[in-house]
């Protein structure tokens, strides 16, 4: 039996892969061919999230905030950003419109994972439906110290506005009607899924509102005084 060299062999092996590649036609394993449906999946893209519910959605027909809807809709949104539900957030989480009764435009949902004043720090997560927007507000020194925040978005992304800075062009445009009255702040950036940003200056009015494919962030602070907080709108409560 004439021998075969490794040269010969290896060229054999080649030939043989090329001649499968060519005849498989339809019939390829997934991934063999540039067209098969594996490569396919691969390369498709998630449809952005998108809204909902509108405010009608939110109150009945006394004008009261439905709470139930509110949180049937942050429970979609965590669905689609695979954001699992926990036994705690049911416990814990909130939602609120401000009292403005606009909350397809001016609310958010939220967690206060840790609040602590003997230590001094603090961690939330912002739960923001697409469009919607935090009324703008600031945190005063009181017995504590003002409160200073940074902000890591998690899912989707949000518009962060500050007093501080030089006016953003298109700054009012993107402000809900019933705020546009009462908002100061003009400058903002568009913060991406990822990045990290840190409120300015201390006391200084701020917001943050969500891209139209809604937004999860992380914030953490040193501790949160209930009594430090103010709105530019007065109207506003938490």
């Amino acid at each position: 039996m004439k021998k075969v060299n490794f040269f010969q062999a290896s060229m054999i092996a080649l030939c043989g892969a090329a001649l499968t590649l060519t005849s498989c036609g339809g019939s390829c394993p997934a991934g063999q061919d540039g067209d098969s449906t594996a490569v396919k999946t691969t390369e498709m893209k998630k449809a952005p999230y998108q809204k909902k519910y509108t405010n009608a959605d939110f109150y009945d027909a006394q004008g009261n905030f439905k709470q139930d809807v509110a949180k049937e809709a942050f429970l979609d949104m965590f669905d689609y950003y695979g954001v699992p539900f926990t036994p705690l957030m049911e416990k814990d989480i909130w939602f609120t419109d401000f009292g403005l009764g606009d909350f397809e435009n001016t609310g958010m949902g939220g967690i206060f994972w840790i609040n602590d004043s003997t230590y001094g720090y603090f961690a939330h997560s912002i739960y923001l439906l697409p469009g919607q927007m935090i009324p703008e507000h600031k945190h005063v020194k009181t017995a504590f110290p003002a409160k200073q925040e940074s902000w890591l978005v998690d899912k989707g992304w949000v518009y962060n506005f500050s007093e501080v800075g030089d006016a953003t062009e298109g700054a009012e445009a993107l402000v809900p009607a019933t705020q546009k009255a009462t908002t100061v702040s003009k400058n903002f950036v568009k913060q991406n899924q990822g990045e990290l940003l840190t409120l300015k200056t201390p006391e200084s009015w701020h917001f943050m509102m969500a891209g139209p494919e809604g937004a999860i962030v992380w914030e953490f602070a040193n501790y949160h005084d209930g009594d430090g907080l103010r709105f530019t709108n007065t109207k506003a409560a938490l």
